[in-house]
Parts: structure tokens; C-alpha cells; sequence
């Protein structure tokens, strides 16, 4: 049976697993970006004269727009689905798009993992194999690792290919649209909390496996230093 310390030291990694899975599921399910920008007729003499807005909303699934004017008038709100819109275009947008949400899956995946093994170690007293302490250092590890490349993938997708303006424009070949601000919703910033207890998780169980070893090197010490002519007897 555990010592009562291990089962504390464990049960808290755990439950900060279970934190940050439950923070990225509502990260994943709620808004990571949005977008107002200038809207006018296209023209042929270059010029831009700006005679509307057209917003677009984006999470990692779900999408709406609403364009102002945009040529003439207002047509009122519409709603997306975000891979529907981004396979019509076609380009990498999609591909990297894809790419965010696998990683995000793999990183709950491999939390789900973390819950498992801390629990397990909660209970029993495995051997120091990939169901002991390690097995949670590479979980977690890799879970705070994925979920870090979503958010560079994700800003290149955005900042980079400027998926926002290319599904605002697809299947509208009446328009110009001109650059205008892009607000980082609470979705994309739920992947730092995220983030931030999977390194928790692995620090507690760090702790509590360093302090073991050491007290393991003091129990053994009065032995390796005893007079050999003691150790005889």
C-alpha cells in the first residue's frame, strides 16, 4: 500500500491532469479567432473605397459571418462549418488546419494517460517502468508539447495564409476586402492553462520521486559507511 504522502502527491497530479483536460475541451468547443474588416465593390482602377464591414468568427469547428453592406447590403448573420468552408478553397489552409485539431486530440489522448498512471500509482506501488513516474513524464510531456505546436500552427494558419479573409471571400467574387483587426479569442489562450498544469503535474510527481530517492541514499548511507570489521559480523 502507498504511503500516505505518495497518495497525496499522485491524487494532486491527477487532479491537475483532469483540469487541464477539461480546460482545452472548452478551449477546443468555444471561439479562437476573430475578424472585422473593410469591405468594398471590387473595382478595376486599384482604388479602395470602403462601403461596408464583413466580420467572420472562428473556433476549431464551427464559424459565422456577417457582412454589413458588403457590397450594397446586408444580407444578416450565417454560420460554417470551418472544414466545409476551408475545403472549398482548397490551399494548406485546411491541411493545417486539420493538423491543430489531431494534435489537440493526441494531447488529450496522452492526458487521459497521465490520469491513468498517477491514479495507478495513487493505489499500488508499480515498478519504476513506463507505469511509474516516467510513464507520466512522457505523457504529460507530450501533451504540453502538442498542444504548444497547435498554437504555432494555428497563428501561422491564421497570420500567415490569413484563413479568416480567404473564407470570408470564398464563393464571392464581388467584393474587396482589406486587413483590418484580429482579436485572439479565449479558445487559443485556454491551451496556455493547459499548457501550464501538465508541467504542474510533472513537477509534483518530480518532487515526490526526487525526495523518495534521497531518502532511499540516507537509508543506505549508514551502511556503505560502516567499518568493514561491523559489516563482518
Amino acid at each position: 500500500m502507498p504511503s500516505i504522502e505518495k497518495i497525496l502527491y499522485f491524487l494532486s497530479s491527477a487532479g491537475l491532469s483532469i483540469i487541464g483536460v477539461a480546460v482545452l475541451s472548452y478551449g477546443m468547443s468555444a471561439e479562437w479567432a476573430s475578424s472585422i474588416m473593410a469591405c468594398s465593390p471590387k473595382i478595376n482602377n486599384g482604388t479602395f473605397e470602403s462601403n461596408g464591414t464583413a466580420t467572420i468568427r472562428m473556433g476549431l469547428f464551427k464559424g459565422s459571418e456577417v457582412k454589413v453592406s458588403c457590397p450594397f447590403f446586408s444580407p444578416g448573420g450565417q454560420n460554417f462549418i470551418v472544414f466545409e468552408r476551408l475545403s472549398n478553397i482548397g490551399g494548406d489552409g485546411i491541411g493545417l488546419h486539420a493538423t491543430v485539431v489531431v494534435l489537440l486530440v493526441f494531447a488529450l489522448v496522452a492526458s487521459a494517460g497521465s490520469i491513468l498512471i498517477t491514479l495507478y500509482n495513487a493505489i499500488s506501488n508499480p515498478y519504476e517502468t513506463y507505469m511509474g513516474p516516467i510513464g507520466l513524464y512522457v505523457c504529460s510531456g507530450i501533451s504540453a508539447c502538442l498542444a504548444f505546436l497547435a498554437m504555432i500552427l494555428f497563428l501561422i494558419n491564421l497570420l500567415g495564409i490569413n484563413i479568416a479573409k480567404e473564407m470570408l471571400l470564398e464563393g464571392d467574387n464581388e467584393i474587396t476586402l482589406k486587413d483590418g483587426d484580429l482579436t485572439i479569442e479565449a479558445g487559443f489562450f485556454m491551451i496556455l492553462p493547459y499548457i501550464i498544469v501538465n508541467l504542474l503535474a510533472i513537477l509534483l510527481v518530480y518532487l515526490y520521486a526526487h525526495a523518495a530517492y534521497r531518502q532511499r541514499q540516507e537509508q543506505q548511507k549508514p551502511t556503505e559507511d560502516a567499518p568493514k570489521e561491523i559489516l563482518m559480523y
